[in-house]
């Protein structure tokens, strides 16, 4: 089914009379968008949905209304331990934001309670808080969902809980595969009932997908839903009111290029992608100093319990700058966005689709930018025929200022900075080596000399990509960077301490490790002048029992001829006790060679 319908965004997308929709007939004229408007009938007709959609079309509230819809239509209320809905997607920030939209709508129906299930919480006051208050619906990320189901030690039975679902949605259902859940939403799905409703929404369809969809969904309805103004075979998967940029600049001006472009649109709200988790925290630092009276915020996905905090508080702000990585890419809705910008691109093509989504949502006017390399330049083409994401040319940025001295400044400074840009580097360089579009991004192509210096390195870090190269064009500092001490005193005083064991360790070791290097080699000297003598004894064993052999035979035909010199066998024995021994031994060289042939 494609649905080629546009709708306009009011308050309240739809119109709810005493909590229950209005007929269906009467769908058509509630204010909803395209995605909406395709799917909330089908699922108000028991029908399960894989809808395809553009991200930023609203997608959350065609799930959100038939699961209140289905509790409140249940003949049976729920309990409090039974759960009704269960939804499913891939990121903590993302479950926050369903959970805030599912919040909004229970305020009006209070008979219902929901529980918010995800990482960076501790997993035991999840368990409490479901045997205190219970929940009919479950909003969860996939890996701590499978944890819960294996709690019952803890008291949870998380599995009779679900016997009562009515409802299951997996959102950003390609992501899910992508970060590889696959493995825990089988386990998942093996604990739910078959008699159920299932929603499954993505912005791209996959393979991979594919196989989810066959698996999790009875008979689905597929929808597509384009935007007006876009062609019904026309694939693209951005929005339509997304203005998308590209620039090109080298690897050393790329930051500065960065910079000037934030210092010039300092009131407005940006999303600054990089590749690696090590990159947000080096180059996140940077901006903090070099864009001033602007609020920076870092989050990627190794924090912990910062990343909520930090998603809410930018989610409030009307301007500032998120650096971040992909774990921002996919369904997260931040009012507001005015810029998308992309310092390194993604890894997948995919990923570069919703980067891009994270403005122009809900018919908004949004713009996106990723800088590229002068030997990138073929991926402007390769997104224009892969994803149908054409992609206009910038200038290189004005009014640009070298700020790399200030962050090689910084990382004299502190010895904390000096670590976050080594590690950056390494990172990047890994990443570049994995990147899906390898016959463009080449690591064999990359300017070290270059990169390093649009990394304000003090000094090259030791990696394999570099050993046994030299770079006479990247000068290093001549400031011995063991010497750079912590800003923090007591990570500075643990520093010290542990380079004074490391160096006391070595003073004594080292003749010890000497002696016993010496001495193992000269074990294994000997052992292995053992091994050849034994070897050669052994040869010489084997090739005596061969000459036994021989030796035996003829003193076999020895005693046989004395026996007929003395009248004790006559000819015709001899002849055949003979030929017989003969024989015998022709057989068994046959069966020899034989065997050596097989």
């Amino acid at each position: 089914m494609d649905n080629t319908t546009e709708g306009t965004w009011d308050s309240l997308p739809v119109k709810l009379n005493n909590g229950i929709l209005q007929t269906l007939d009467d769908l058509q004229f509630t204010h909803m968008t395209p995605v909406q408007s395709a799917c909330i009938p089908l699922f108000m007709r028991n029908k399960d949905v894989a809808a395809e959609a553009v991200t930023g079309s609203g997608k959350t509230l065609a799930f959100v209304i038939p699961i209140i819809e289905y509790l409140l239509r249940r003949e049976e209320k729920l309990k409090k331990m039974q759960v009704g809905a269960l939804v499913i997607t891939p990121t903590r920030e993302l479950a926050l934001q369903i959970s805030e939209v599912m919040e909004m709508f229970l305020q009006k129906f209070p008979q219902f309670t929901q529980i918010l299930l995800i990482g960076g919480s501790n997993p035991i006051e999840d368990v409490e808080k479901f045997k205190d208050h219970g929940a009919n619906i479950v909003i969860a990320t996939p890996g701590r969902l499978e944890d819960m189901f294996r709690r019952k030690s803890d008291g949870l039975d998380l599995a009779s809980s679900v016997k009562s679902l009515d409802v299951l949605v997996l959102d950003e259902a390609d992501r899910l595969l992508d970060m590889g859940f696959e493995a825990s939403l089988n386990a998942i799905l093996s604990y739910l009932p078959k008699q159920r409703r299932t929603g499954l929404f993505s912005a791209t369809q996959t393979q991979e997908l594919e196989k989810l969809v066959r698996a999790g969904l009875r008979n689905p309805v597929r929808i597509t839903v384009k935007e007006k103004g876009v062609a019904a075979t026309s694939t693209q998967k951005t929005p339509s009111r997304l203005s998308n940029y590209y620039t090109i600049c080298r690897s050393k001006d790329k930051f500065n290029n960065l910079v000037a472009f934030l210092r010039q649109h300092k009131h407005e709200k940006h999303l600054v992608f990089f590749s690696t988790c090590a990159c947000v925290e080096y180059f996140g630092r940077a901006l903090e100093v070099l864009v001033k009276k602007v609020p920076v915020h870092c989050i990627h996905g190794k924090m912990k319990n910062k990343r909520n905090k930090i998603f809410a508080d930018f989610r409030a702000q009307k301007s500032g700058i998120l650096v971040c990585t992909d774990v921002m890419a996919r369904g997260i809705d931040i009012p507001d966005v005015h810029w998308v910008l992309q310092y390194d691109p993604p890894s997948s093509a995919s990923a570069f689709v919703h980067r891009c989504g994270r403005t122009a949502r809900i018919g908004n006017q949004g713009n996106a930018l990723v800088f590229l390399l002068p030997m990138e330049e073929s991926y402007v083409n390769f997104l224009s025929l892969n994803q149908k994401c054409p992609l206009q040319k910038m200038p290189p940025v004005g009014d640009t200022v070298d700020v790399l001295p200030k962050v090689k400044s910084m990382a004299l400074a502190d010895r904390a900075m000096f670590d976050r840009g080594m590690r950056a580097f390494v990172s990047y360089v890994q990443a570049y080596a994995k990147h899906e579009c390898s016959l463009i991004f080449r690591i064999k192509d990359l300017d070290f000399a270059s990169l390093a210096h649009g990394f304000a390195l003090l000094r090259l870090p030791k990696m394999p990509e570099l050993r046994g190269k030299t770079f006479p064009e990247f000068a290093e500092t001549t400031v011995d960077t063991d010497a750079i001490r912590y800003k923090d005193k007591n990570r500075e005083k643990q520093r010290q301490k542990m380079l004074a064991e490391l160096k006391d360790k070595d003073r004594t070791c080292l003749p010890k490790k000497n002696f016993t290097k010496n001495k193992a080699w000269s074990k294994q000297k000997c052992k292995r002048e053992r091994r050849k003598k034994k070897s050669a004894k052994r040869k010489h064993d084997e090739g005596s029992d061969v000459d036994n052999e021989d030796m035996k035979e003829l003193l076999n035909d020895t005693r046989l001829l004395k026996k007929l010199k003395k009248g004790q066998i006559s000819e015709e024995d001899f002849e055949k006790q003979i030929t017989s021994g003969a024989k015998h031994k022709t057989d068994a060289h046959t069966k020899d060679s034989a065997e050596e042939d097989v």
